[in-house]
């Protein structure tokens, strides 16, 4: 049995539908964003600017109001939030790289220097 979905009290249409799909709209401009933060040379510090801007109005205009307003905010914060993580993780990545080959060559050269044939 299908259980109708109720819109609630004060919310409109429009409201109800970018409740209903807002998860996948916020992960869908976090991935554009991130794409274009790490093919691009210009650096993130705009998207972690645009984060900030965007958890404040969520917090002090979208969070007291209900309806369309809240789920943009939202959507909003959420995004940026997003597209702020995934450079710091490919950071974090590429250094935990770099510092297990760097601890291969260093047990690899010890093995050959301990090897004296």
């Amino acid at each position: 049995m299908e259980s109708e979905r109720v819109v609630e009290h004060r919310q409109s249409g429009s409201a109800y539908w970018l409740r209903e799909r807002r998860l996948r709209i916020a992960l869908l401009i976090a991935f554009v964003e991130s794409l274009l933060v790490l093919f691009n040379d210009h650096g993130w510090w705009f998207i972690v600017l645009a984060a900030g801007v965007a958890v404040v109005a969520h917090w002090f205009i979208g969070r007291r109001r209900s309806g369309l307003v809240h789920e943009i905010t939202w959507v909003a914060a959420v995004s940026q939030l997003l597209a702020v993580m995934v450079p710091v993780l490919w950071v974090l990545v590429k250094t935990i790289a770099i510092i297990v080959l760097v601890g291969l060559a260093i047990f690899l050269l010890v093995a050959l220097l301990v090897d004296r044939r």
